[in-house]
């Protein structure tokens, strides 16, 4: 059970229908309800990228979401979670959603 309360950092990457149905602001959302922090942001790909930190039990529960829920618009066709590590400190203090502007090719 100790490693429950352990501090874990995951980056992730959510594959789908998941921009323009509110998805980071849901995932913003779920992961305030859980208590982490971190950030998420829309790619070129149609894809939504970010991280989560916070205890791991929570990061369990946010890997679950981000795989099978979502928002309630968005249709989840793939998750991928990558550099899941335990850390001793949060690098964030809040769940920031990131808007950058791509450039369109041409």
């Amino acid at each position: 059970m100790a490693a429950a309360g352990r501090l874990t950092s995951v980056d992730f990457e959510i594959f789908g229908l998941v921009q323009g149905v509110f998805f980071r602001k849901h995932t913003q959302i779920q992961a305030k309800a859980l208590g982490l922090v971190g950030w998420c942001l829309n790619t070129r790909h149609n894809t939504v990228q970010g991280q989560v930190q916070g205890p791991n039990a929570k990061i369990i529960e946010m890997k679950d979401w981000l795989k099978s829920k979502g928002s309630p618009q968005s249709s989840i066709t793939k998750a991928e979670f990558t550099s899941e590590r335990h850390i001793d400190k949060l690098d964030h203090t809040d769940f920031k959603i990131i808007r950058k502007k791509h450039k369109k090719s041409s």
